[in-house]
């Protein structure tokens, strides 16, 4: 004779159990991101601490005007901008990213302290900020809304 405990739920609970499947296999499989930064070899490192998450990176640019033609041409979900870039800084690049027909979510990066940078990136239309040194998949995870 076997110990086990069959528990049979109601229609209401099967309801929501299939409620929950569906969303969990609606959820995207992969998560494309375009990383922005003037540094090579942060762009390097950036690609292979995001890549250990469900992410895959996309396409990479040096400049904001680079990161914008890259997020036209690959349409990612997401991208990483440096706050201090060559061309324009990572405002006026968010700002643009935000304004194409498939706009990425934005979360902003820099070597400095985010301190210094508190009021703008809440007033911006990132999702948020993450220094460089913390950058990493659960980072981005923890800025990225339920569902992605």
């Amino acid at each position: 004779m076997s110990n086990a405990i069959v528990i049979i739920p109601t229609y209401k609970e099967r309801e929501n159990i299939r409620a929950i499947i569906d969303t969990v296999f609606a959820l995207p499989k992969d998560f494309h991101i375009l990383i922005v930064d003037d540094n090579g070899a942060f762009r390097a490192a950036a690609r292979q601490l995001i890549e250990r998450g469900d992410f895959i990176v996309v396409a990479e640019a040096g400049s904001g005007i680079g990161g914008v033609e890259e997020a036209t041409t690959h349409r990612p979900d997401l991208a990483i901008v440096d706050l201090q870039l060559p061309d324009f800084d990572g405002f006026e690049v968010a700002e643009r990213l935000t304004g194409l027909e498939s706009a990425p979510r934005v979360i902003l990066t820099s070597s400095l302290d985010g301190a210094d940078f508190g009021a703008l990136v809440a007033c911006s239309s990132a999702l948020g900020f993450i220094p460089k040194a913390e950058l990493s998949a659960a980072a981005i995870e923890a800025l990225l809304p339920p569902g992605r």
